[in-house]
């Protein structure tokens, strides 16, 4: 678990329920700085609260819950389940699937099957089930059943998107179940009771499931779930009861599942014995997995195991992915540690290394989480210089990293995130790995939608189970365009089709109404020609050593909106664009010491100005 230079705040602590009348009031905790409050409260109406109680005992000892991954691409599903080895029983890994649930003409697709590592599992033998179904299509309500040990279960349903051309999908971060194992309740560390697994799993699995359940209610038509990664909490420890309590929520059972590869999920192989991700490359490896990727509609997604700081192996997968879907309209990159987030930790070590990849390969949008903090930058891309390179320290014993020391890829220099109050060189060095990182160019956008940018949109999601929440840095970082810490869980939806790409986001609140966090966000592309930049007198790198700025002229066939992406840069205007001409004049003035800026035309870049 990483260390926090600022105070962390757990929430989401479903403790024991107070009757008031007919409801059941479940504690949430919220927080300030430095200590843990008692915050707003969970109404619930029924008996869920009081019968989950009674059913975690079941729930978080049954291993063998089926996960449902999205497929290669969107005629594809991929299915994952666990079940017991036993004497006579042979590993099935075996599906029935139809359009119906009386399960008439029934197709059957067999799959592959592994060992589960015993330790994992106290000791207990299992296999793990992969398989894939094919052949979907758009619209349909499809039923599935698996085969464990002889036995088959009752049929389930499970919807595909409505249309292939038009996507709608729920993007969620760190549920991170059993991460609020280290609260203290009334006085009382939550803790194992009656053998039964950690209360703190049950709690968080109850509030996930609860997420879920709103999300879903509030978007009938979402065909899939996004996760930004750590699905579970004991890193490196058995965690089966984290996955089953998970696994159990009501959406997860009908609807695809793109996990992310997150800090907590790293350092063991479940994940990838639960998850039967797509196009699972060897790019990226830890115990867990390693990168993957998938089409969706009109998006091609690749999902990059962070914990693994080979970034070239990153870029293989990324090259691999659209060399598999060339077509796509969107290209869409889901990690866990956000690049850009709220913080300026562990979070950004590879920054300066995959930023100008992103570049490269005109990634547009990148989904992140680790912060548990909702942010939306404006839209970034790559100051094009050269800038150090980072990775984790190392233990040579055990192989493991910590993120609390950074290292220089090439000269093997430590940057401490932490150093002690006092420790000046520390300090010092700390603020040359956070210099190193000012590795950027933005363009700011004024309102809820821009037309063919330049640069990448970052968007780090919140907890969804709000298992625990983070206090931000106080002085919001100059690319955020929007953030937001309401102590509440949150999720996102998607909606993307050739032409335009949308985000929003919003939290639940404690009676489960949901309300916006941020205003919905559109990304439109189009065929125009980028006449803008081609016409520009400047291009590329253009130093300014003149106070008085250096002018430029832009040829475009109507007034083009000229900006700097940088607020510490200005563009004054000279002329304005004549008709008859189709050319305007302008003026960028010199930045602040070492800064550098983006200068736009109608979205379009036309030339990053820095200091001379």
């Amino acid at each position: 678990m990483r260390r926090l230079q600022n105070q962390r705040v757990l929430a989401g602590i479903l403790t024991a329920a107070m009757v008031l009348s007919a409801s059941t009031v479940l504690s949430f905790a919220s927080g300030t700085p430095g200590k843990y409050t008692s915050g707003p409260s969970v109404s619930i109406t029924d008996t869920t609260w009081e019968d989950w109680v009674k059913e975690w005992g079941d729930v978080s000892s049954d291993y063998e819950k089926v996960s449902i991954a999205p497929g290669a691409d969107e005629t594809q599903m991929n299915f994952a389940w666990y079940s017991k080895v036993e004497p006579g029983f042979p590993a099935t890994p075996v599906l029935h699937w139809a359009d119906n649930e009386q399960m008439e003409n029934a197709e059957t697709f067999t799959g592959t099957f592994g060992e589960v590592d015993q330790s994992l599992t106290a000791d207990v033998p299992y296999f793990y089930n992969h398989v894939t179904v094919t052949g979907l299509q758009a619209g349909k309500t499809y039923y599935y059943t698996i085969e464990k040990n002889g036995v088959e279960t009752e049929p389930k349903p499970v919807k595909t998107a409505a249309s292939f051309d038009e996507s709608h999908l729920l993007f969620i971060g760190d549920p991170q179940i059993g991460a609020s194992n280290m609260q203290v309740q009334n006085g009382e560390e939550l803790k194992e009771e009656d053998g039964i697994g950690n209360t703190a799993a049950r709690n968080d699995a109850f509030n996930f499931d609860r997420t879920l359940d709103i999300a879903t209610r509030e978007n009938p038509d979402a065909s899939l779930i996004v996760c930004a990664g750590d699905q579970v909490q004991q890193t490196g420890q058995p965690k089966e009861d984290e996955y089953a309590g998970l696994l159990n929520a009501t959406a997860l059972q009908s609807m695809p599942f793109a996990a992310t590869i997150g800090n907590h999920d790293a350092l063991n192989p479940d994940f990838s014995y639960h998850f039967n991700t797509p196009n699972a490359t060897e790019y990226g490896e830890t115990e867990a997995g390693g990168d993957y990727y998938y089409a969706y509609g009109e998006a091609v997604f690749v999902v990059l195991n962070l914990n693994d700081f080979n970034c070239a192996e990153h870029e293989k997968a990324i090259q691999e992915a659209l060399a598999a879907y060339p077509d796509a309209k969107w290209r869409i990159v889901t990690v866990h540690q956000d690049l850009y987030g709220t913080s300026n930790g562990d979070d950004m070590l590879q920054r300066t290394q995959l930023t100008p990849i992103f570049d490269q390969y005109d990634i547009d949008v990148v989904l992140e989480g680790h912060s548990h903090t909702y942010c939306r930058t404006n839209l970034l891309e790559s100051d094009a210089q050269p800038h150090m390179a980072f990775v984790a320290k190392q233990d040579p014993e055990t192989g493991r990293y910590d993120t609390n020391t950074i290292v220089e890829k090439d000269t093997g220099a430590e940057f401490p995130l932490y150093p002690e109050d006092g420790d000046t060189e520390g300090q010092a060095a700390k603020q040359g790995y956070l210099n190193e990182n000012d590795c950027y160019v933005m363009q700011v956008v004024d309102g809820d939608e821009v037309t063919d940018p330049t640069g990448t949109l970052y968007v780090t999601a919140n907890s969804s189970s709000g298992s625990s929440f983070y206090s931000y840095d106080p002085m919001q970082q100059n690319y955020i365009y929007k953030r937001s810490q309401n102590w509440l869980p949150c999720y996102s939806t998607i909606d993307y089709d050739a032409d335009s790409f949308t985000i929003a986001t919003y939290e639940v609140t404690m009676d489960g109404t949901v309300q916006p966090v941020d205003e919905a966000f559109t990304i439109r592309k189009t065929t125009a020609a980028d006449t803008a930049k081609a016409l520009c007198s400047l291009s590329g790198d253009v130093a300014l050593s003149d106070a008085a700025g250096t002018t430029f002229e832009v040829k475009a066939d109507q007034a083009p909106a000229i900006c700097a992406g940088s607020q510490g840069a200005t563009v004054d205007l000279v002329k304005a664009w004549d008709a008859e001409t189709k050319v305007g004049v302008y003026r960028v003035r010199p930045l602040q010491s070492g800064s550098a800026a983006g200068i736009y035309a109608d979205g379009k870049k036309l030339f990053t100005v820095r200091n001379a």
